[in-house]
């Protein structure tokens, strides 16, 4: 039976509680233990999909289809455990399923109430598996205080009850002031924040306290003192220049070993952590620098591409290189030339998204890359708008474009090039779409095998000519036009199984040009980078030294 932690959070919003439970998990992984982390976010959306990347960042996928929230991304590229539909949870589906529940009877006419019924559906999601591995990690999405957090924060207050004395601990993630104006370290927002939570009947066992730096002794015997937990119980979160420090910085601090503590496990394996150690001596001691153009559309944002500039990361760990990522607004190409933009990168990525809005200046991203010779990786649309460039500037289709484009205006404009995705193969299954159907949960999404082609330069990178990676698209480059764009020099070297959908494209006579359907940024993680990543930076790399 697995023991289970719940990190909650408290006075401010953002302060790394996923990280905080991505590392503690590698550190329990570390020692020996089997570890599984999810997440509940209180938000009323059933899960991110529909979201717009500007409020939550990106959308996370996992194998088996679920959008996840991108803390589920840092549980996997801290673990190298998969995640999976029951990791992740919002009072949306909470709610949806007890509605469901009702209108089928399955309450037998009682009247239907936040606790128990709500409660009740909460823990049976939290319970899932849990004879699955050692330690199960819990985090409550949002803060302490927050209404629409309440039924968790009583549900997780519940399920400690329900089971044995000492399956359950709490983790609080709060942060620490510092005012420089009196050169104090604050400790009053935090003692508030630990009675708010004990006024709901949860008390914390373990204080993860974020500060720009240590925490003095005094202030740590005042924390414990008023929030009654152990001064050793007591762990500081400094600022830290990579996320990959996290593992061993909390090491030293001594988190693995509060909880440990907290669970009275003594004592207590000791951990291996040499594969941490390995990853930041790759990222501290890198041997070159590269610079990687990511030529978007929601660029204000960084969180909005958080797997896509993890895995580039992880590519230059790879190559011992330090990866310098650059976003440039796509829509700038629109108005400029990208020449001035472009010619100091060694490589460009076009990453994903959806809708006409910056488009024209992916494609011209991907013209300049062609034309010059420069690495370049496309990514869903950013292999789209690859595709739909050759199309236009090289097959003679001068009107070529997407249905997704046609659809947002209302009005037939282009050659479909890329049309809207109506029936695939998923499983022994055929899965079929309207246009009008509900946007949620609608799209191609999950981990899809594909089939490379032998020879090819990614059959080269991946060492195989099978593969299987995740999707997340409802729009398809049409495989009519293969042979007019494969006269031309555009290798469809990536398909289906069943040869109906084109998963990647290459040029042929290019250094290094190549477009996939899937996301591969989501399957890698700074210990198994990426292959597609690592050999993007190997390239630019070889474009570096060049230079």
């Amino acid at each position: 039976m697995a023991r289970f932690i719940f990190i909650t959070g408290g006075v401010v919003s953002s302060l790394g509680k996923g990280l905080a439970s991505a590392a503690l998990g590698a550190l329990l992984q570390a020692r020996g233990f089997t570890v599984r982390l999810r997440k509940l976010d209180p938000y009323l959306n059933v899960d991110p999909g529909t979201m717009s990347p500007f409020e939550h960042g990106e959308v996370f996928v996992t194998d088996d289809g679920a959008e996840t929230d991108l803390d589920l991304g840092h549980y996997e590229r801290f673990t190298g455990v998969a995640a999976r539909s029951t990791d992740s949870i919002s009072s949306g589906r909470i709610y949806s399923n007890v509605l469901e529940k009702e209108r089928r009877g399955d309450y037998l006419g009682k009247t239907i109430q936040v606790i128990p019924h709500v409660t009740n559906e909460i823990k049976d999601f939290i319970a899932t598996g849990e004879d699955e591995v050692d330690f199960m990690l819990c985090e409550i999405g949002g803060t302490v205080g927050d209404i629409e957090g309440l039924p968790f924060f009583e549900a997780i207050r519940q399920f400690s009850q329900d089971k044995p004395r000492g399956q359950c601990i709490f983790m609080h993630l709060t942060l620490l002031p510092y005012i420089k104006a009196s050169g104090e370290l604050k400790t009053k927002p935090t003692q508030h924040s630990v009675k708010e939570l004990r006024s709901i009947g949860i008390a914390p066992d373990v204080l993860v306290c974020r500060s720009e730096g240590p925490i003095p002794a005094k202030e740590r015997e005042k924390l414990a003192l008023f929030c009654n937990v152990r001064p050793d119980s007591v762990i500081a979160a400094q600022d830290l220049k990579s996320i990959y420090e996290a593992p061993l910085a909390y090491h030293r601090e001594g988190l693995d070993q509060a909880v440990l503590d907290a669970f009275q496990i003594n004592p207590a394996p000791k951990p291996d952590l040499s594969k941490w150690e390995d990853v930041s001596d790759r990222i501290f001691n890198a041997e070159g620098e590269v610079r990687v153009a990511i030529v978007g559309k929601y660029t204000q944002l960084e969180d909005a591409y958080k797997s896509i500039a993890e895995a580039l990361t992880h590519g230059g760990m790879a190559n011992r290189v330090r990866v310098k990522a650059e976003w440039i607004d796509a829509e700038i190409f629109e108005r400029e030339d990208p020449g001035p933009w472009l010619e100091g990168f060694h490589a460009i990525l076009v990453p994903g998204g959806f809708g006409e809005r910056g488009t024209e200046g992916k494609m011209k991203a991907a013209q300049f890359a062609r034309t010059r010779g420069v690495p370049y990786l496309g990514i869903c649309l950013g292999m789209q708008m690859a595709v739909i460039e050759a199309a236009r500037n090289v097959a003679e289709l001068s009107d070529a474009g997407s249905e997704e484009f046609d659809h947002e205006v209302g009005k037939k404009r282009f050659t479909p090039v890329v049309y809207h995705l109506k029936e695939w193969v998923q499983g022994n299954a055929m899965v079929k779409r309207k246009l009008g159907d509900d946007k949620g949960g609608t799209m191609r999404l999950g981990a899809y095998t594909a089939h490379l082609l032998k020879g090819s330069k990614v059959a080269e990178i991946y060492g195989s000519t099978v593969i299987e990676e995740r999707h997340r698209h409802r729009y398809e480059v049409d495989i009519k036009y293969r042979k007019q764009l494969e006269a031309c020099g555009m290798v469809f070297s990536g398909m289906s199984p069943d040869g109906r959908l084109p998963e990647i494209v290459e040029w042929k006579d290019h250094p290094w040009f190549i477009g996939v359907q899937f996301h591969p940024e989501l399957k890698s993680k700074p210990f198994a980078p990426h292959p597609l990543f690592a050999d993007f930076v190997r390239a630019a790399v070889e474009v570096s030294r060049l230079v």
